[in-house]
This record gives C-alpha cells, sequence and structure tokens, in this order.
C-alpha cells in the first residue's frame, strides 16, 4: 500500500495508476456567431467560433517525481541533482490523472465560394485563431509530436496548443476548359478539366528545453526549461529560412543553479511555416458506344508542385544545454519537413 495526495492505492514496482477521486464536473462551452451575403454567384461568410474548456483531463507520464520547493527565484529542487526522494518511493512509475486543465479557443473564419459557372468553381478560406491551453493531450499530455510533459502542477503549463495554428489560408478551384464537343478535335481537345488546392499556413508550437534531467525530479521525461533573454532580438526566439540554427541559442541561458526551474515555459516558439499547391489534370472521356453512362477518365496528380520544401520544427534537436549546463552544439538543427516532395500520380477511371 501507498499514499497520494492523501489517497491509499496498491502499487508495484514497476508501474501505478493515481486517479484524482471525486474530480469537479468537466465541461465545454462552445459559442459562435455567422454572418452570410449572398453577392451574384459569390457566397461570402464571417464567423467567429469561441470554446472554453473547464477542468479538462490532464494526464502525465509519471507524476511520482521529487518535488521543489518555491524560492524567491523560484522552483527549486535539491541539490545535488537527484538527491530528493519521490513522492511514493515505493511506487515507481506513477501515471495519473487530475480534472484540473483549463482552455481556450478564439477564430475569425472567412470564406468566400464561387458556384459553378462558366465551368469554373472556386472557394477560398482564411483562418485566424488563439488556442490556449494547460494541456492538449487527452490520453497522455505528449500525445502530439510537438508535445511535452509538463511538471503536472507547476505554472510553466499555461501557452498556446500543441495544436495551435494562428494563420491558415486554403484556396481550391476546378475549371472545365472549355473546347471543341464533337469529332476527331473534340476527342483530342475536349472535355479537359483543371483543378487545385494551395494551402499556406502558419508554424505549430514547440518548447525549448534542457536535455536530460538537470533538475533532478527522477521521472520519465525530461522538464527543463532554460532562461529567456529579455531583449529586442529575442522576441521571436527563431531564425526563419535557417534549417541548420533555427532556435536562436543566444537568446537562452542555463539556470543557476540547474536545479532551478527555468522561465521560458512551453511552447514559446513557432516553427515554419508551411506553403503547399497540389495540382490535377483531367480528360474525361464518354463511352456511350460501349454502355450508356459508361465513361472513363484520365487523371494526373500532382503533389507539392512547385518542389517547396517545407521544413518541420526542430523537435529532435529542441535542446539547447545537456543535462550538465553545456551548450548543444546541434540545436535548432531541423532534420525533417512537413510535406513530401514533388509527387506525379497517373491514374485512369472508369464509371459506368
Amino acid at each position: 500500500k501507498a499514499a497520494f495526495n492523501g489517497i491509499n492505492f496498491t502499487t508495484t514496482v514497476g508501474e501505478s495508476v493515481y486517479v484524482e477521486p471525486d474530480p469537479a464536473r468537466s465541461y465545454i462551452m462552445n459559442w459562435n456567431l455567422t454572418l452570410q451575403r449572398q453577392i451574384g454567384i459569390w457566397a461570402l461568410t464571417a464567423a467567429y467560433v469561441g470554446s472554453r474548456g473547464v477542468h479538462n483531463a490532464f494526464v502525465t507520464d509519471d507524476a511520482n517525481i521529487v518535488m521543489p520547493t518555491q524560492t524567491a527565484q523560484g522552483l527549486l529542487w535539491p541539490s545535488p541533482r537527484g538527491s530528493g526522494t519521490k513522492v511514493v518511493p515505493a511506487a515507481g512509475t506513477l501515471r495519473a490523472n487530475w480534472w484540473d486543465g483549463d482552455s481556450y479557443y478564439h477564430g475569425l473564419h472567412l470564406q468566400a465560394s464561387k458556384t459553378l459557372s462558366r465551368g469554373l468553381q472556386a472557394q477560398a478560406s482564411y483562418t485566424w485563431s488563439k488556442a490556449i491551453d494547460t494541456g492538449s493531450g487527452a490520453s497522455r499530455n505528449d500525445q502530439f509530436q510537438n508535445g511535452i510533459t509538463t511538471p503536472f502542477q507547476f505554472g510553466s503549463r499555461r501557452a498556446v496548443s500543441d495544436f495551435h495554428l494562428g494563420h491558415n489560408f486554403v484556396f481550391n478551384a476546378l475549371w472545365l476548359i472549355p473546347g471543341p464537343k464533337k469529332g476527331l478535335a473534340g476527342a483530342l481537345f475536349g472535355d479537359w478539366q483543371v483543378g487545385g488546392i494551395f494551402s499556406a499556413s502558419s508554424g505549430v508550437p514547440f518548447t525549448v528545453m534542457i536535455g536530460g534531467d538537470p533538475l533532478g525530479h527522477n521521472g520519465l521525461d525530461p522538464n527543463g526549461f532554460p532562461n529567456r533573454v529579455d531583449s529586442k532580438e529575442c522576441e521571436k526566439p527563431v531564425n526563419p529560412g535557417n534549417p541548420t540554427g533555427y532556435i536562436k541559442t543566444q537568446c537562452f541561458t542555463a539556470p543557476n543553479p540547474l536545479t532551478l526551474l527555468g522561465n521560458s515555459g512551453r511552447n514559446i516558439a513557432f516553427g515554419p511555416g508551411l506553403i503547399n499547391l497540389d495540382a490535377a489534370v483531367y480528360k474525361n472521356i464518354p463511352l456511350t458506344s460501349i454502355a450508356e453512362g459508361f465513361k472513363a477518365q484520365f487523371r494526373a496528380e500532382f503533389f507539392n508542385l512547385p518542389n517547396h520544401t517545407n521544413f518541420a520544427a526542430p523537435l529532435a534537436n529542441n535542446q539547447v544545454f545537456n543535462q550538465s549546463g553545456a551548450r548543444v552544439a546541434s540545436a535548432g538543427l531541423i532534420t525533417s519537413t512537413q510535406t513530401t516532395s514533388r509527387q506525379i500520380q497517373l491514374g485512369l477511371r472508369l464509371t459506368w
């Protein structure tokens, strides 16, 4: 038997589970206001969408850690590092679930769509949004690729959500190209269609970290944050367009002592944005001589047509210091992309 927050529970050496007893009622409030206007062949929409989550589930991979003390400098763990005692020494890993999370969302959605006329239909959509929470994962706090397991009751949790996209624009169109309908000319040059989807969005947030366990909390996940330099140059702690040094490492310092929780916090940096164009060309071939309604369609589809490199956030190299406080040479190195290189796909579709 062991106790956590005054609750007795059975433990195992390897892993135990703690669930908050008698949690407060969890609920979400949603509201929206939408305005629509038809102007000729164009339909215009403007909408505000809001959401507020109260007492959301918050799950941490390991709550059985060494606890800090509040000092004038901030939260400080015992020194030397790792010398403290876990909350429940007999429990091993303690996966815990509380209902103390909060979430907020505000979004402005604009859309213009053109109904099919003269063979052309099109739609453009833009969203500005702000999503904030104290943990984005529902079943595990780090279930998003850019998510981390933050200290479960410390003030560094509140930040923009792991899935936050401040700006998102999408345009799509499909055009039936005018052409001859009969004879050899119609067979060769008639019934062609072209279409495309263009998308552009801002980058996802990520957390700048200290590697290992600099705090000495003896848990499963790294939770050491560096201190952020307060200067005009460091208002944005990234170097856009620099895949080998995307993080401004000069904008961070190691806490002194290293067992002090730094002030940079969760999701303070944003990865590169995304720009992508997918296109397609279709040739419709009626085959009524075989059967009524029988037709073939030749399809040529192009993904990432301009072959634009969309770098991902440097999640594999987001540690600017190692556990000893030394700078990491590879900090900010981007090693992955959000999209593939250009791909071309050819196909034939039969409909009857």
